[in-house]
């Protein structure tokens, strides 16, 4: 028996869009995988950093309504360029490297992960966010030294469950997907680092 929501739904045409929508990015991601994931990334990027302007406008009480706009196009540019990319190629790598076969291959995939990609990754965000903020070298090493431990072991905190699920158990299209989806709030505690 088909509810009477369901039927509005279905007479309104909603529900419709979503699929549709899905539908598009399936089709995207199957034409132009590197493209789709890094369009993907800059997007959820920037909206990461709005985000966490937006919440530590709220959490100082101020009524201005000016955000940094060249922050959340930081965030875009280095999701684009850098997290889409990256992490399409990483995951193709590790399929290829450790595939599912080998014994202990959801551990050694982790371990990769965790101890080899993640802190080069960090280091790389904090060495191009320096850089698209005009910073010179000295307070890139002052940012490396007061940020870059920290966030690594936060870092290893919030993403080695996800990871371990996202390397395993998500399939392969879909994971840099669901690290995007993740590092939105991972970027709102990064840009927080920044201030």
């Amino acid at each position: 028996m088909v509810s009477a929501a369901s039927k509005l739904r279905a007479e309104a045409g909603l529900g419709a869009l979503p699929q549709r929508a899905l539908a598009q990015y399936l089709r995207l991601l199957r034409l132009y995988p590197v493209l789709t994931k890094a369009a993907t990334s800059g997007i959820l990027s920037a909206l990461g950093n709005f985000l966490a302007q937006v919440m530590a406008k709220q959490r100082k009480k101020e009524n201005s309504q000016k955000l940094d706009v060249s922050g959340p196009l930081r965030y875009a540019i280095y999701g684009f360029f850098f997290t889409g990319p990256l992490s399409h190629f990483f995951y193709l790598f590790m399929e290829h490297w450790i595939p599912s076969e080998v014994p202990w291959a959801g551990v050694k995939r982790l371990l990769l992960d965790r101890l080899l990609f993640a802190p080069a990754f960090l280091l790389l965000f904090l060495l191009v966010m320096n850089f698209l903020e005009g910073r010179d070298a000295a307070a890139l090493s002052v940012q490396i030294r007061r940020s870059f431990w920290p966030a690594l072991r936060m870092n290893w905190r919030v993403w080695t469950p996800v990871q371990f699920i996202n390397i395993n158990y998500v399939p392969l299209q879909f994971r840099v997907l669901v690290a995007n989806l993740v590092s939105l709030f991972w970027y709102i505690y990064l840009a927080s680092l920044g201030k």
